[in-house]
């Protein structure tokens, strides 16, 4: 698999960017290892462009005709290599060289056909779909791993996907302009195309995990068989006759849930690492308010019992280093244990190691992040995408800052979700 031509601008004027954006493209794809007949094109663009996403949409495709298929959504911020952008106008493209009985783009009006079997998906997502948890469940069923990547539009202003089907709308939306608002949108790859993705944390837990041994919809009653709001209490080190203090502690604090646990060999709960940090199966959710009559704690989630639950706060050097050591599994897993030559030389020096090389098989990486977490939360600009960057190398790289982030077949937040197309 060739290395997918990637390229990202930042402009007041939208078709400023798009042409800078299409120059780089058109760039790349004349380089020797580079696509060079891409077909299907990925958009992240950020909330300033929303309102002219179709605009972008029509002058990409006509500029360029090789490209029959698009998919991507709005963000707050995008992510490119090396850089992320907020609060600014930008957009990133990527384009993807795949066969075409490899994937198909689907939305509202072009679903997933019966005649293609999914392998994976990446997912678009309006955040203000009604059961749009069914519905992600439901799309993960609809392919052979169970697995998703992607995440939850976010925006000021339109939330907005893109998806545009070489193989045709329903009957009735023929016209359809390929920009959409609402449901879910997005690629569904085949066997065929091979992935590489993880989930990594951006929280720390401060309890040890225990079991929900009591709860009735979105309240947790009991914890271990003790009252869960004593335990938190104790937990969080606070006392309700400190009121004030007690509630800027709990307004900091978060729960990592659990809902079917597994454990580990030594019979831990797979919610918390050996390492002290959270597990990628791990869904993080925010503490909405306290139950003192059955000293309780109502969380944004609905809860089983038996689930397992610790809580948790936000973590920069947590989140620094679960995200190096995800870049670290996925360069381990690519890299075999015996180099041919030209894989050899393409790694023998350390800018050699991290420059786009066919030889050390990613042709592209798409990467969605939680809203929450890019540029402060990791110490400066473009801190995170720097950090990608150094620990799995100067690969071609888009993506978006998410109000959710998809992986298999759950809703995350907080985390981050990086996926890699691998070539053999």
């Amino acid at each position: 698999m060739k290395l997918f031509p990637h390229a990202h601008a930042t402009h007041p004027q939208w078709h400023m960017a798009t042409g800078l954006v299409l120059a780089q493209l058109r760039a790349q794809m004349a380089l020797h290892g580079y696509a060079n007949a891409p077909t299907l094109g990925l958009i992240y663009i950020t909330d300033h462009y929303a309102p002219h996403a179709q605009d972008i949409l029509d002058m990409l495709s006509g500029e360029l005709p090789l490209v029959t298929d698009w998919s991507g959504t709005v963000g707050v911020g995008i992510a490119a290599k090396n850089v992320e952008y907020f609060d600014e106008p930008a957009l990133a493209v990527m384009l993807l060289e795949l066969p075409s009985h490899e994937y198909r783009v689907f939305s509202g009006i072009a679903p997933l056909g019966l005649g293609f079997e999914a392998h994976t998906a990446l997912v678009h997502a309006d955040g203000e779909t009604p059961d749009l948890v069914e519905l992600i469940d439901e799309m993960a069923a609809r392919t052979d791993t169970g697995y998703l990547f992607g995440g939850l539009s976010s925006s000021r202003t339109q939330s907005v996907q893109f998806a545009v089907a070489a193989d045709g709308n329903l009957s009735g939306f023929g016209a359809a302009s390929g920009v959409l608002r609402g449901g879910l949108s997005g690629v569904a790859f085949g066997e065929g195309v091979g992935l590489v993705s993880r989930v990594t944390q951006g929280c720390k837990p401060v309890s040890k995990a225990r079991a929900v041994t009591q709860a009735e919809h979105n309240v947790v009653i009991t914890l271990d068989g003790e009252p869960a709001l004593d335990v938190m209490l104790r937990d969080l080190g606070i006392s309700l006759e400190q009121p004030q203090e007690a509630l800027e502690t709990v307004r900091a604090t978060l729960v990592g849930l659990v809902q079917t646990p597994a454990t580990s060999n030594s019979g831990d709960s797979a919610l918390v690492r050996q390492t002290g940090n959270l597990g990628s199966d791990v869904t993080v959710r925010h503490i909405i308010g306290l139950d003192p009559g059955r000293r309780g704690i109502a969380i944004a989630a609905q809860v089983q019992t038996g689930a397992h639950m610790a809580f948790c706060q936000r973590n920069r050097e947590a989140a620094q280093a679960d995200l190096v050591r995800i870049c670290a599994e996925v360069r381990e897993e690519l890299e075999p244990q015996e180099l041919t030559t030209e894989t050899a030389f393409a790694l023998q020096q350390s800018e050699a190691e991290a420059a786009p090389h066919p030889a050390r098989r990613i042709a592209g990486a798409v990467y969605v992040s939680c809203s929450g977490r890019g540029g402060p939360h990791f110490g400066g600009p473009s801190a995170e995408m720097h950090i990608v960057r150094r620990a799995l190398g100067d690969v071609p790289l888009v993506g978006f800052f998410a109000g959710g982030e998809i992986a298999r077949n759950q809703l995350f937040g907080y985390t981050g979700v990086l996926t890699v197309f691998t070539s053999p």
